[in-house]
């Protein structure tokens, strides 16, 4: 597959060619997974009520909805050299919707968190999401891209707990009661996925050429991987740059997850909120990935264009010393004013830094796309379950966001180690041209 072939441009507003069709169909697709993956959290004080949950079960709950998404980003990565992003996709959606379907049915916490666990397994849709606008786009946009639409997928976060309690509300005012009505409220974002899934199948292809089992066929190299598969998973797993990036995301889509899973019991605990207010409050946190995750791809993209990879470098560098500093600014927020301006600005660094991040993926390993988006993006559930961990063990919410703060600003080390040699950067430079 040439360079050629790929998008020199986003054309936001067309549906006309493969590849604006592949990036708004990722983000929407993204953004239904990351709106029924978060879907509980919102509705967890009236749950927590309903079954009686302990802190620690509860805490066991948060680290089970982002644990199972670390094996599984590692194997759809690959997957989608091998099958091709627009089957993996499309399964993973329909799929995914069973356990979403499960969680609504749950009669105890046994049963909720064996659900809930399960639905864990949709957030890998990130992976195949960035995988996919990867091979749609050339390096002059590809930041943007995948930055783009992970930034308007991981909106459905912000707007889950924004509207799940909204959604509650309405059921109830129908004259459901409350301790049913979260479970007809839960059935919304499954029946979405198996919407979008079956769209996704019909409207996408997996590359500008075609589809690769029909290329492959023909005999047609694929950029991706040649095999794909576990081939891929090696390739990218010996690659040191790939780990720096597996850790630096950690440090920052892990606090996103975790931030995502605690905030609005937070708010609801330390300053007396009611349930809807603590929605709003939490939901701003994720509707800055309407714009933030974007803009760092776009910052990423436009220091690449003035300097060279290492400008892409010295942004995540930045970023993530500011998110370690607003973390900690969080924790010691006294009044709810101060804390909804402090999460907003560790915020702004959190989706800013992740776009940042994946506008460096395409640019790590080329043979083994599909292993380094997989095991980059395993590393923010990584970072989402220690975090989760770590607040099991401490036993308190704002304990333990002045220690991520203390560990971000620490990961910020390995941006720097990213930093590429002359010769790459030339490379770089040239292939720029050449598109």
């Amino acid at each position: 597959m040439t360079m050629t072939s790929k998008a020199q441009s986003i054309k936001l507003f067309s549906f006309d060619t493969p590849q604006m069709r592949a990036f708004h169909m990722a983000w929407m697709a993204f953004f239904v997974c990351f709106f029924a993956w978060f879907a509980c959290a919102p509705l967890m004080p009236i749950i927590k009520g309903q079954f009686g949950l302990t802190v620690a079960q509860i805490a066991n709950i948060n680290i089970a909805a982002v644990a199972i998404t670390i094996a599984v980003r590692m194997i759809v990565g690959p997957m989608c050299d091998r099958y091709g992003p627009r089957k993996t996709h499309t399964g993973l959606l329909l799929l995914g919707a069973i356990p979403v379907f499960g969680v609504a049915a749950a009669q105890s916490y046994e049963s909720f968190l064996f659900f809930r666990t399960l639905i864990g397994a949709i957030g890998a849709s990130f992976v195949i999401t960035q995988y996919h606008t990867s091979v749609m786009f050339a390096p002059r946009v590809v930041g943007t891209a995948n930055a783009a639409t992970a930034g308007w997928g991981n909106a459905g976060g912000g707007v889950t707990q924004a509207t799940m309690p909204l959604i509650l509300a309405a059921i109830v005012m129908l004259g459901v009661d409350e301790a049913f009505g979260w479970r007809f409220a839960l059935i919304v974002p499954g029946v979405l996925m198996v919407i979008v899934g079956l769209m996704y199948w019909r409207f996408t292809q997996d590359c500008p050429q075609g589809n690769y089992a029909e290329l492959r066929a023909a005999g047609i190299e694929i950029e991706g991987g040649k095999k794909g598969g576990w081939d891929s998973f090696k390739l990218a797993a010996a690659n040191y740059r790939v780990w720096l990036l597996f850790v630096t995301y950690g440090a920052c889509f892990g606090v996103e997850l975790f931030i995502h899973n605690v905030a609005a019991v937070y708010y609801v605990d330390t300053f007396d909120l009611s349930l809807k207010q603590a929605g709003i409050a939490a939901g701003s946190f994720g509707l800055l990935a309407l714009f933030a995750r974007a803009l760092g791809g776009i910052v990423s993209d436009r220091m690449a264009l003035r300097s060279s990879l290492n400008g892409r470098v010295t942004l995540l560098f930045i970023l993530m010393l500011g998110e370690g500093a607003g973390l900690i600014w969080f924790a010691h927020s006294d009044n709810v004013t101060m804390a909804i301006v402090a999460m907003l600005s560790f915020g702004l660094c959190v989706h800013m830094a992740c776009g940042a991040t994946y506008a460096l993926v395409p640019f790590i390993d080329k043979r083994a796309l599909g292993g380094v988006t997989g095991i980059i993006g395993a590393g923010g559930n990584v970072g989402a379950v220690a975090a989760g961990f770590l607040m099991k063990g401490v036993g308190s919410t704002q304990q333990t966001l002045v220690i991520l703060g203390v560990l971000v600003t620490a990961s910020a080390l390995c941006a720097i180690a990213l930093r590429f040699s002359a010769s790459t950067n030339a490379e770089h430079a040239l292939a720029r041209a050449a598109a």
